[in-house]
């Protein structure tokens, strides 16, 4: 199975590559703009089935580079993750044009543009899997935090996505879906909300989407799953 998870140099992502990356049947497709904790976790473990893309998938050119990798290596993907986000804790009032332009552009505009350029190596004899990786924040009637209107706003927006592709793509063999995170405890999110503790830690998460990302498009296609330990 070849698996390409964006947003992999810490956090959840960088956990869900070392999850990945233990069967060894896999190749993992691990893009960051960072590339130093994958090559040393690659030199660490020894692994052969991680392939490293230092690229900012916000950027055209570097989206481009992806595509012409999976094609200079023949590789059609089975499973794609839209983990890389940007979040950005701030008052409503204050938030500055280029700021919402910046959440957006990795949260939604990045994803999107993505998708499209890979949809050509996507593999379609066997069910493949389009995983958007989105917030509790997005999901409607759902506590909210202050502060995140736009990276709220932008997850919502990834949702809806998840759902105008399910129905697109339902007839090539490619189930599209969408899991809404609660808090977890991440590099990120400390970052934006100092002292803040949150419930589950970034491995916990990446396990479970993990198993979802190979197996939870047999079940489902176009939904959007909230997965925390609170409601709303």
């Amino acid at each position: 199975m070849v698996i390409l998870i964006t947003g992999t140099s810490r956090g959840i992502g960088f956990e869900l590559v070392k999850k990945c990356s233990q069967n060894k049947n896999d190749l993992v497709i691990a893009v960051s703009r960072n590339a130093k904790p994958l090559q040393t976790l690659i030199q660490q473990k020894n692994l052969v089935n991680v392939l490293p893309l230092q690229l900012d998938i916000t950027k055209e050119l570097h989206r481009k580079k992806i595509a012409q990798t999976l094609k200079k290596l023949e590789l059609k993907l089975d499973v794609l993750v839209n983990n890389a986000g940007q979040i950005l804790n701030k008052p409503f009032e204050k938030i500055q044009a280029f700021e919402l332009e910046a959440v957006y552009q990795a949260n939604v505009f990045a994803p999107f543009a993505l998708i499209q350029i890979l949809l050509p190596y996507i593999q379609t004899k066997n069910k493949a899997h389009i995983v958007n990786i989105s917030s509790m924040g997005g999901v409607q009637g759902s506590a909210k935090f202050s502060g995140l209107s736009a990276y709220s706003s932008s997850k919502a927006a990834l949702a809806c996505l998840t759902e105008c592709l399910a129905e697109e793509q339902k007839d090539k063999n490619i189930a599209v879906n969408c899991l809404a995170l609660g808090a977890v405890q991440t590099e990120m999110l400390s970052k934006a909300f100092p002292g803040y503790k949150a419930p589950l830690q970034a491995k916990q998460m990446a396990e479970y989407i993990y198993e979802f990302a190979k197996t939870g498009h047999r079940v489902y296609n176009g939904k959007i799953l909230p997965v925390s330990s609170s409601t709303p």
